[in-house]
């Protein structure tokens, strides 16, 4: 798996891997496309996350391409031992080698804010898509990361989260609208943010 472009990851397909289906732009060399249902022995669920991902698996030999939505696509790394957690709306394609769980985040009392995450584990690269580039901001336990829910898009899962409100920042951020919720990640390991929040519009796709 490798960054081709911004906007656009190639992928050295040998036996297997997985995609979002109808992330795949182009393709060379002997390979099916075969929609997941409900799933192979448990690992792939129906959903990568709440609002529902449909996967497809990759087979056989050549090269692939995958995007979506022209949105910044970059690699995060799973180590042995590790986890990533993930919101479903930023996966793109994964390794066979990694299996995943659907999870709520822990202290996120809310529903809805694409608090429902996807916790990749094992050993591989997972493919990712984001609105802007990415910053990877590194937590240390001496240093809480606090990220708004909207913006955040995956972390490493032995960090401790929790929902943080906080007035002031709210009325600065919003223009006075209210009250502002962050996740509060601490601990040692990396949250990964966008730039930019969802929109309502780009929501309903």
């Amino acid at each position: 798996m490798s960054v081709e472009n911004a906007k656009c990851i190639k992928y050295a397909v040998n036996d297997e891997m997985y995609a979002r289906q109808g992330a795949m732009v182009a393709y060379r060399g002997s390979l099916k496309f075969e929609r997941k249902g409900q799933g192979v022995g448990g690992m792939l669920k129906r959903a990568v996350t709440g609002e529902g991902l449909p996967l497809m698996a990759v087979r056989g030999q050549g090269e692939a391409w995958f995007a979506h939505e022209a949105q910044n696509c970059f690699i995060v790394e799973v180590e042995a031992g590790d986890q990533f957690t993930v919101n479903g709306r930023n996966v793109l394609c994964f390794d066979a080698s990694l299996s995943y769980e659907i999870k709520t985040v822990k202290g996120s009392g809310i529903a809805g804010g694409g608090l429902f995450n996807s916790v990749f584990s094992g050993q591989g690269r997972l493919g990712l898509v984001c609105d802007g580039n990415p910053l990877v901001i590194p937590v240390s336990a001496q240093a809480p990361v606090y990220v708004d829910t909207d913006a955040v898009v995956g972390w490493t899962a032995h960090l401790e989260t929790s929902l943080h409100r906080s007035q002031s920042i709210g009325s600065m951020l919003r223009g006075g609208s209210g009250e502002a919720v962050q996740l509060m990640l601490q601990g040692e390991g990396f949250v990964v943010v966008r730039p930019s929040e969802v929109t309502p519009q780009k929501d309903q796709h």
